[in-house]
């Protein structure tokens, strides 16, 4: 048995995103799909004393409107320095900032041009810092795949040897059940209801923003406030 997600790389993602790589043996970053813009593949929202703010990661866009997110490029190399500085200023009074500077101060000080590579070092240092250890490949380790939104993350499952998709909810909306059934994968949908609240700073208590403000109130605790680790 083996149980497969297939979901875009996203900036310093929400809590539900590592709960969903937590229940599954590979988690396939999806980024040979298209950049979509205004949306979580290189933006996420934080906490401050002003309401939720969005950390964004400039990208050349201009024209760009077909490009894949593993070809997607920063334009501005000062970034990580900005948000850094805005994530400390924000958090630096948080129970648990401290402890986890030394892991991402360093990931908002590297040059690196890609978003895909600078999603994925992210989401593999906070797995790790959330003991998760689910090996994390990428869609492009896979192809070429067949065309159609369903037939390809079939066959994506079909090449990494699943018996099982966990998809998120929202996929509901177009995938093809059918086309899982006759390649003899189960599909499976997680549900991101139930979150329990933690002791979070400024204002009324919002679950849809990066898993960092989490990290930095919980600490160890983190995973308390998690679905999957019960």
């Amino acid at each position: 048995m083996k149980r497969v997600a297939i979901v875009q790389s996203n900036y310093i993602p929400w809590k539900g995103y590592f709960d969903l790589i937590h229940c599954v043996d590979e988690f396939i970053l999806y980024d040979d799909v298209q950049f979509t813009r205004r949306d979580w593949r290189n933006r996420n929202l934080v906490k401050t004393p002003r309401g939720l703010e969005w950390l964004t990661i400039p990208v050349v866009a201009k024209g760009n409107y077909h490009q894949r997110i593993c070809d997607t490029q920063i334009s501005d190399a000062q970034w990580g320095a900005k948000h850094w500085r805005t994530l400390e200023h924000n958090y630096a009074k948080t129970p648990h900032f401290e402890l986890y500077r030394p892991t991402f101060e360093p990931l908002y000080g590297r040059s690196e041009p890609s978003l895909s590579a600078v999603n994925h070092g992210f989401i593999v240092a906070i797995c790790g810092i959330l003991g998760i250890a689910t090996r994390i490949s990428w869609s492009m380790d896979y192809r070429p795949l067949k065309e159609g939104r369903t037939e390809r993350l079939v066959d994506l499952c079909k090449r990494a040897g699943a018996t099982e998709y966990l998809s998120g909810p929202a996929a509901r909306d177009y995938i093809e059940p059918a086309l899982f059934e006759a390649a003899g994968i189960a599909l499976r949908f997680y549900d991101y209801a139930g979150y329990p609240e933690y002791p979070q700073r400024f204002g009324k208590f919002e679950h849809g923003v990066t898993v960092l403000d989490l990290l930095f109130n919980t600490g160890p605790q983190a995973p308390r406030y998690m679905k999957s680790f019960a």
